[in-house]
């Protein structure tokens, strides 16, 4: 895997602390969670353990010797959960998924690969959509499987898709 570009702020100080300055705070929440998504994309990961967080490369910055504090993480966390990027898998939040895509951005990135490739009105398991030789090249490969059931779940709703069952889909 390619390594990851880290933005120029990663390497600042002062960005491993929530400023205080209304302003200041806006752009950095801007910056944590345009990062936080990038990386996750880059990564292909979409769940997200907030006590393991804390040690992560994303929230800790060795050269520096500076990581951000759990608040901070919560923060960044509560935000990317105000846009839909984030939802908490237990009342505690102590565990999230991570969606660096919307499950409808999903849905019509897939059903541009099944127009692209003539698979209209043909029945595909969910096991070859997102782990089968034909889409190994595309970004929904590996993709986990509550976020492919709610982006099917899309097309289903837009009469682009049935699913069939817990293990197939029929796209129209």
């Amino acid at each position: 895997m390619d390594t990851f570009d880290w933005p120029w702020q990663y390497n600042f100080p002062p960005f491993f602390t929530i400023q205080p300055n209304v302003d200041t705070r806006k752009k950095q929440l801007e910056a944590w969670c345009n990062l936080v998504l990038a990386y996750y994309r880059h990564k292909k990961l979409y769940s997200l353990d907030v006590g393991e967080s804390q040690t992560s490369l994303l929230f800790s910055n060795k050269k520096l010797d500076r990581k951000l504090s759990i608040d901070a993480i919560y923060t960044i966390l509560e935000e990317l959960c105000k846009r839909g990027n984030v939802e908490w898998k237990d009342k505690t939040k102590k565990q999230c998924l991570l969606m660096w895509r919307t499950p409808d951005e999903w849905g019509k990135m897939m059903y541009q690969w099944v127009c692209d490739n003539g698979k209209n009105n043909t029945v595909c398991t969910l096991y070859e959509l997102v782990n089968g030789d034909d889409t190994n090249n595309e970004e929904f490969y590996g993709m986990e499987d509550w976020l492919l059931a709610r982006s099917l779940k899309t097309l289903q709703a837009q009469n682009k898709a049935i699913m069939m069952g817990t293990d197939g889909v029929k796209f129209l």
